[in-house]
């Protein structure tokens, strides 16, 4: 029972939904009881009643319509005493409830046991089998154990709105739910949510379900012959620098995706209703876990063969889904880690809100996000994504709320604010031209950061004064390599035309943190205050100086470039990124014929070490500036 216990909690902790963790508790423990029945209700907060969500032995139609009131049925003497109930003839019990769309009429035998989280009853666990007996001790233990470790899950579920979202789908219509995050770029964006997973990982496919399971089998079986015959090529291409032994396994492959094993299953599973991908996904992490259980060492091994194989597949199903998805008139981007490179494949114009799980309101997708007028919310730690595809959400950019099934009053509500945003922008444009000095007569300029030319064009129209942060790592997050020098020039020139005479402050490249590029992977304990900012710079000497001669470069003629420094520590990292500044600027002057100012050079207080070092590096610089980047 210990191992069949190990392999549940495994397999529960895996899980991408709360579906599928139903599903994997009632199938494994109905095999590993020899039981007839397996079920699990779960308490619907809405409306007080006890809800068959998940069951292997009963009707599949009855999920989600067999509700019990809080004392009703065994069930609900279960969930009030708040301890197991193990019967040999619940039939004949007093509180026995009979539904006949369950088909549980011949089950006689009954244990159930409560699920509880902190102190609170979230649903009952029930077996059933037709023999008349008690369950043993040992069973009833190992039950209250999985149920245990299955509240953990359920409370989850409870407090992101995922457990109400699937109660709610057996009354048919959608409850509100309210998730909390990181406000990370203002104002409210309503629109229908667009996944985004990461590339071929099997674990962040979005659950969804199709009305046309023909088409959907349509797209599987091209995927699955696309695989096929990349297994088919690559033997072809190795013949003769492999044994046939070692060629034999590209046969066991293809044999794997036909329909008598990997395949079979997903089609049963997308003739029942679930989309290509969805199908596909759950079906081979069942395999990999399966595999990675096993005890001899050659079979473990072959999870990996597996996963590899269920990635390859899912590449060709999702590069269709890219193809042929229509996208929504508004569009809210949700994903559990998303990055600025997902909003490539969305039209600007059409995405009015971002939600990603994971992130920071100073990660590089929220200050493109701002810099674009996108409502965005990093963070949201609780957000079911998966399960949210194509549902209306509303994006509270202020206050770093997402909300689901929004009732009517409520989006009225958020309309209006979106309303009102729109006449505030409206009154702060008959500001733009007024100088900024204070009552008392103070005369002061209000400066920029940009990044993106986005940026410079609301900064323009807002009558900036001037660019006190240029984001120099915007460019290169936009690119799959390092832009050259002569690109490099070309981005520098333009925002300092745009603005001269009016100084543009350019920070040199501030990678590392929460901001890799995705050519250029970063491994640091410390990404923070570690290997970031000035220190890679430093380190990549040959990345620097092309920044720095870009630079110098795009001012000739325009004279109006500020250089800031990042991430500066200690002096001998000043002394060192001056003397290579020094170098570039001789070589461009002297050797190569160009004529401009050299500029002025500043460093960036932020990190803590600078802080008790700042007049050493005052006596260093022309200019600096402190605190958040």
């Amino acid at each position: 029972m210990l191992a069949t216990l190990r392999t549940i909690v495994q397999e529960v902790n895996s899980a991408r939904s709360l579906p599928e963790v139903l599903r994997i508790i009632v199938t494994e423990v109905r095999l590993a009881m020899n039981a007839g029945v397996c079920s699990v209700y779960l308490f619907d907060e809405t409306d007080q009643r006890y809800v068959l969500m998940a069951t292997e032995g009963l009707r599949a139609e009855s999920i989600g319509k067999v509700r019990l009131a809080m004392r009703e049925g065994l069930v609900g003497l279960v969930a009030s005493k708040e301890e197991p109930l193990n019967l040999k003839d619940a039939d004949q019990h007093p509180n026995y409830a009979y539904f006949e769309e369950t088909g549980e009429a011949p089950y006689h035998s009954f244990l159930g046991v409560p699920i509880i989280h902190h102190r609170k009853v979230l649903g009952v666990l029930v077996l059933q089998q037709q023999t008349e007996r008690r369950f043993a001790d040992e069973e009833e233990a190992f039950v209250v154990t999985v149920c245990a470790q299955l509240s953990g899950a359920i409370a989850h579920a409870e407090a992101t709105g995922a457990l109400r979202k699937l109660a709610s789908a057996g009354r048919g219509k959608s409850r509100e739910a309210t998730f909390k995050g990181i406000p990370s770029a203002p104002g409210v964006g309503i629109g229908r949510a667009v996944l985004v997973s990461a590339s071929t990982d099997l674990a962040s496919v979005p659950e969804r379900f199709t009305e046309d399971p023909i088409a959907e089998l349509e797209i599987f079986r091209a995927a699955l012959e696309a695989a096929k015959q990349d297994m088919r090529n690559l033997s072809a291409g190795l013949e003769g620098q492999l044994s046939s032994e070692e060629l034999a396994l590209f046969d066991v492959y293809i044999r794997m995706l036909d329909d008598r094993s990997l395949g079979g299953e997903v089609f049963a599973a997308i003739t029942e209703g679930r989309a290509a991908q969805s199908a596909w996904s759950s079906v081979i992490l069942k395999h990999v876990r399966t595999f990675r259980q096993m005890d001899d060492p050659y079979l473990r091994e072959r999870a990996a063969d597996v996963n590899d194989l269920g990635k390859r597949v899912l590449g060709y199903l999702q590069s269709h889904d890219k193809k042929t998805a229509p996208l929504p008139r508004r569009v809210i981007l949700v994903g559990e880690d998303l990055s600025a490179t997902s909003l490539a494949d969305i039209p600007v114009n059409r995405l009015v809100g971002i939600i990603s799980r994971k992130g920071s309101s100073n990660s590089h997708l929220a200050i493109v996000a701002r810099a674009l007028g996108i409502p965005t919310v990093m963070g949201a730690v609780g957000l079911p994504w998966t399960e949210l595809e194509g549902q209306e959400l509303i994006v509270d950019g202020f206050l770093g709320d997402v909300v689901s099934g929004a009732t009517r009053a409520l989006r009225r509500r958020y309309l209006q604010r979106q309303r009102e945003e729109k006449i505030l922008a409206k009154d702060l444009e008959k500001l733009r031209d007024i100088p900024c000095i204070t009552v008392d007569g103070l005369a002061f300029s209000l400066w920029v950061n940009t990044g993106l030319r986005q940026d410079t064009l609301l900064s323009l129209k807002s009558g900036a004064g001037a660019v006190g942060l240029f984001r120099t790592e915007m460019p290169f997050f936009l690119r799959s390599s390092f832009p050259t020098e002569d690109e490099q020039i070309g981005i520098y020139r333009e925002q300092l035309l745009a603005f001269a005479p009016r100084t543009v402050t350019m920070r040199t490249l501030d990678i590392g943190g929460d901001k890799d590029l995705p050519y250029f992977p970063i491994e640091e304990e410390n990404p923070f205050l570690g290997w970031r900012g000035i220190r890679i710079s430093l380190d990549h000497p040959e990345i620097f100086l092309v920044q720095i001669r870009a630079m110098l470069r795009a001012s000739e003629g325009v004279n109006n470039l500020r250089i800031m420094l990042p991430m500066i520590s200690s002096i001998p990292e000043l002394d060192r990124a001056l003397e290579l500044i020094d170098r570039a600027y001789r070589e461009l002057t002297e050797e190569e014929g160009y004529s401009m100012q050299k500029p002025p050079i500043g460093a960036m207080i932020e990190v803590p070490a600078a802080v008790y070092q700042v007049k050493e590096i005052g006596r260093r610089v022309r200019f600096s500036i402190c605190g958040h980047q």
